[in-house]
């Protein structure tokens, strides 16, 4: 208790001299307690000195948030904001700079900038339709590489000097040039190899995630784009050309999806091969639903090897009446249907319908990759992939590096994992029913002393009443210590094994002969 609250209320109870001296006298006994306890009270208060650092902590920490965020937006966010089409500032990027080019594995020029004597600048391909919706366009709007990497090829790492110069005279700089992850010779045999059919080709690296190969048919030339421009939008053949089929054409995968069917049952069944048993008379019926076998083809007796190398729609149907159907939907889950990719260019999302609720119908035509299944090439690529890497995905990308005009690094990019989609066993299991799809089964005319090959064939239904069909192969093959993934869809051309699998025959013997 403070003294002066002490004399305060003494006063009140007394007003005469003797109560006063006793008082002063109950002060002077006790002047030392008195005085150290104001003292204590009086340090609890903050002093002005502590106040004014408070205020001063707070600032620094507001001005080092807001330079974080400046670092943060310079390094990760400006490139996708200058990169929008909705951003005015590209056109005075354009008005300073002369868009750098777009190269190949090798270095091969895939486009790039010519200016004429009066200073016109023309957008040049030389490849014209072979690289037309991978590297894409950057007049009537921008796609493909040209959209992905405007804000690098706008941008100037010239010599210093060099820049001051032009600045100063009032002339344009180089802009820098990307360095792409596409092999010529590959994107050529792809793209032949497609020949006049529609469909979509796309070649990887396993370990890495680089995109080889980009193919989409039909294709345009990008050299006449805005002549032409008109025309595609219209698109009154209903070919749509300038849609790129492996990031954005959706089709049933057919029995490309026995895959993930034969995955769910891994899982449930602790990963064993060897048990599952099944008599293929060339079709099923349950609940009054019937599948047939392609061309009715009769199996026999056959185990789960032999339903993936013959591709038994019977017995997949089969499988998939004997799967949890929650279960199902969570291995599709875990392998990406339904989800974002994370990719650094756009893509269309695969989907499957399988739940709890599913009935008869629906569960037997998602065994087989039929219904409403509808997938990418570039994801069934990505599931293909695990199975080549061990059950982790690689995240698939089309910039290796960033140079600018004289070919000095600038920067490089490195490959990054994605995610694991499957252990490492059931990898290697899927891998071996792979191998016996080429040995024993519909993918045999890959078999060869050149690499060992792997893959699924598939047959996707997609106009019942015409009994019409797209020809799916997805696959791998290994050979030197190198391994690459393909995945190919032809649009309407029949059974995978007779169309898709030459076309990754092709592929392959390209990339192992002359690597």
């Amino acid at each position: 208790m403070k003294f002066s609250s002490l004399f305060n209320n003494k006063k009140k109870r007394s007003k005469s001299r003797n109560d006063d001296q006793q008082d002063y006298d109950l002060y002077i006994e006790n002047y030392d307690d008195y005085a150290q306890e104001d003292y204590l009270v009086d340090r609890k208060k903050p002093s002005n000195g502590k106040q004014l650092m408070l205020v001063t902590y707070i600032f620094v920490a507001v001005f080092v948030a807001m330079m974080g965020y400046t670092v943060y937006y310079q390094a990760v966010k400006s490139p996708e904001v200058i990169n929008s089409s909705y951003n005015k500032r590209q056109d005075i990027f354009s008005d300073k700079i002369v868009r750098g080019k777009i190269l190949s594995n090798k270095k091969e020029v895939l486009a790039e900038t010519q200016v004429s004597s009066d200073g016109t600048e023309t957008r040049y391909y030389p490849y014209e339709n072979i690289f037309a919706h991978v590297v894409g366009y950057s007049a009537k709007g921008k796609s493909g590489i040209e959209s992905n990497a405007n804000f690098t090829l706008l941008r100037s790492n010239a010599p210093l000097l060099e820049r001051i110069k032009n600045t100063l005279q009032g002339e344009k700089n180089m802009g820098d040039n990307v360095v792409t992850t596409l092999d010529l010779s590959l994107q050529k045999t792809a793209y032949n190899a497609m020949g006049s059919y529609r469909g979509a080709i796309i070649v990887m690296e396993p370990e890495t995630g680089k995109i080889l190969a980009m193919v989409s048919k039909p294709d345009f030339d990008p050299n006449t784009i805005e002549s032409s421009w008109d025309s595609l939008v219209a698109d009154a053949s209903g070919e749509s050309r300038l849609l790129n089929r492996v990031t954005h054409g959706i089709y049933p995968p057919g029995s490309t999806f026995k895959i993930i069917t034969t995955l769910a049952y891994l899982r449930q069944n602790n990963n064993d091969v060897d048990s599952y048993h099944f008599d293929c008379t060339g079709s099923i019926t349950k609940d009054n639903v019937t599948i047939n076998c392609y061309h009715n083809s009769v199996h026999g007796d056959i185990d789960l090897k032999t339903s993936f190398a013959k591709s038994c729609n019977s017995s997949f149907a089969n499988i998939g009446l004997i799967l949890d159907k929650g279960k199902f939907a969570k291995t599709c889950d875990s392998l990406l249907f339904d989800q974002k990719l994370s990719l650094p260019f756009s893509y269309k999302q695969s989907s499957v319908s399988i739940s709890e609720d599913s009935d008869t119908d629906e569960v037997m035509q998602t065994a087989i990759g039929q219904g409403k299944t509808q997938m990418t090439p570039l994801h069934m690529a990505m599931i293909t992939s695990a199975i080549a890497n061990e059950g982790d995905v690689m995240k698939p990308y089309l910039i290796d590096s960033v140079e600018n005009y004289e070919g000095t690094l600038i920067k490089e990019y490195s490959s990054k994992k994605s995610c694991t989609i499957m252990s490492e066993e059931e990898a290697g299991i899927l891998k071996e029913l792979m191998r016996a799809a080429v040995t024993e089964g519909t993918a045999s005319k890959l078999s060869t002393s050149t690499y060992t090959a792997y893959g699924k064939t598939g047959s996707a239904e997609y106009n019942n009443e015409k009994g019409m069909s797209h020809s799916w192969f997805t696959g791998f093959a290994e050979a030197n210590g190198k391994t690459i993934v393909t995945t190919i869809i032809v649009e309407g051309a029949g059974s995978g094994s007779e169309y898709a699998v030459p076309i990754a025959g092709k592929l392959f013997s390209e990339y192992f002969t002359n690597e």
